[in-house]
């Protein structure tokens, strides 16, 4: 399916990148007043709107600061440079435990929203401000990313596919080893490596996967 390039289609029906696109069972009609809330929280703080990977996101200069999205269970905003954020209110939560940049705002009910809504709208300031500061994350080398055993069992068994493994560029290779290392279990981990190793042999990232589905 292709991505929602309209904010109204968003709205509406969703980002577009699942079966449920347009339906009731869409988590962005599940969170339709939670969503509408935090964008005109959004709004109040931010100039720039445009819709990018299906969401609304929110910039300045053209550099992205947050994004609204929505999942099962809970929607919010997620911040770029999270980790910079002085989480004042200790409501930042990170995506997994190796992430590098994005932290999360997550929400269940509208309720909580407007409870929050003063820090909420202090976080994307926040934001705002790091972002006009030209202030960068720094990023971890490739080095300070285990490889897990699975993985390092498939280099073993296949020089070719280690090979094609470190021809990656640095980026595309901690996308991975993060992606891998985050499953709890071995048996997912391997399932993991198993369905990226037709990409990682073509050069391709984890993250640009979904357009070749």
């Amino acid at each position: 399916m292709k991505m929602t390039k309209s904010i109204d289609i968003f709205l509406t029906d969703g980002c577009g990148r699942c079966s449920k696109f347009g339906t009731d069972a869409c988590s962005v009609r599940v969170f339709s007043q939670e969503i509408e809330a935090l964008r005109g929280i959004a709004l109040s703080v931010f100039e720039e709107e445009t819709m990018k990977w299906g969401a609304p996101c929110y910039s300045h200069k053209g550099k992205n600061v947050v994004m609204l999205f929505s999942f099962k269970d809970n929607c919010g905003f997620s911040f770029f440079k999270g980790p910079l954020l002085a989480d004042t209110h200790q409501m930042l939560v990170a995506p997994s435990e190796t992430a590098q940049t994005f932290r999360l705002l997550r929400f269940t009910n509208l309720a909580q929203i407007i409870e929050k809504q003063d820090e909420i709208r202090s976080y994307l300031f926040e934001a705002l401000e790091v972002e006009k500061a030209g202030l960068k994350l720094q990023a971890k080398p490739v080095t300070e990313f285990p490889v897990p055993e699975e993985l390092q069992a498939q280099f073993q068994a296949s020089p070719e596919f280690e090979a094609a493994f470190r021809a990656l560029t640095p980026g595309r290779q901690k996308n991975y080893l993060r992606h891998f290392n985050d499953a709890k279990q071995s048996a997912t981990r391997t399932a993991r490596i198993e369905k990226y190793k037709p990409f990682i042999f073509k050069g391709i990232g984890q993250d640009e996967a979904w357009k070749f589905n």
